[in-house]
């Protein structure tokens, strides 16, 4: 396998330097993909290390995800390690996906994210749920954590499954276009950092983003999306 990291990234300033530092203890290629951000993020990703694609306005993650696997398969990499730029990822989890893929590099490996011990908003676990039960009524299969965008992909599989949705659905979409399409999904459990709630900073907003992953999931379940 010749994998790269690849890190979405929006207003990260705060974090992007200790993500990319800590993800290249492991893997060495890492592009950030800067979606529209309004602050230092492209250049302190540049300085710690990463190569940095920018989109000069906010297009969504499934846009920088899709931007990403463009630059991997353009370079020749087999597979792209997916990890957020917020820090929620821990990089001394990175080995549990990477024995996964090695030994199945055909499939996306999936980091489901342990909420043991975490202060996690009764809304954000209703809409990661109700993400999973949709997967589940799309796929037939039940994952925990359908939202996790701790992954990886096999870049050439993945581009094939046509997957184009714009914002966080794209991560939905892709693991139900897997699973419809004979891709295999493997699954291990990681640890997270989950910040006091006081300081989370997230930009998944869970009524509006999990509407719109509904939508991709009737569109594929009544077969209107291609």
């Amino acid at each position: 396998m010749r994998i790269a990291v690849i890190i979405p990234c929006l207003d990260c300033a705060a974090t992007v330097t200790s993500v990319v530092e800590s993800v290249r203890e492991h893997v060495a290629d890492v592009l950030v993909v800067d979606d529209g951000s309004s602050d230092e993020t492209s250049a302190l990703a540049a300085a710690a290390g990463a190569e940095v694609h920018r989109h000069p306005v906010r297009r969504g993650k499934g846009c920088a995800l899709q931007s990403g696997l463009a630059w991997a398969r353009g370079r020749g990499f087999t597979h792209i390690f997916t990890v957020d730029g917020d820090g929620q990822h821990l990089a001394s989890e990175m080995p549990i996906l990477l024995d996964a893929a090695a030994g199945n590099p055909n499939a996306i490996v999936l980091g489901e994210r342990s909420r043991d011990g975490h202060d996690i908003s009764s809304v954000k676990l209703f809409g990661n749920r109700f993400a999973n039960r949709w997967v589940e009524i799309a796929s037939g299969r039940l994952f925990d954590d359908t939202q996790s965008g701790f992954r990886i992909y096999p870049v050439a599989a993945t581009i094939a499954l046509g997957g184009h949705a714009r914002h966080y659905g794209y991560e939905t979409e892709a693991l139900i276009r897997a699973l419809r399409s004979g891709v295999p999904v493997e699954c291990r459990t990681v640890r997270a950092y989950y910040p006091p709630a006081a300081e989370r900073i997230s930009y998944y907003r869970p009524w509006i983003d999990t509407i719109r992953i509904i939508f991709i999931v009737v569109g594929l379940i009544l077969g209107l999306r291609r």
